[in-house]
């Protein structure tokens, strides 16, 4: 059976990484007057999580044919 941890994982990685790199990296140079768009910043932080969610789903799938 496989594990659905490892899709949870990789979504919670992916999330809290892009928040994490979007604070880091794209915060600063953002003057205080403009305004940042919350939803779409939450909605860009899912869509990376889904996607490394995926990709975890996808190694361990390959992990588990070279096992066999």
């Amino acid at each position: 059976m496989k594990n659905p941890l490892v899709k949870i994982i990789g979504f919670v990685i992916g999330l809290a990484g892009f928040l994490l790199l979007f604070k880091l990296f794209a915060l600063p140079h953002i003057p205080r007057e403009d305004e940042v768009a919350p939803g779409l910043v939450v909605v860009a932080a899912v869509l990376t999580g889904l996607v490394i969610g995926f990709a975890g789903h996808l190694i361990q799938n390959l992990l588990l044919k070279k096992r066999r």
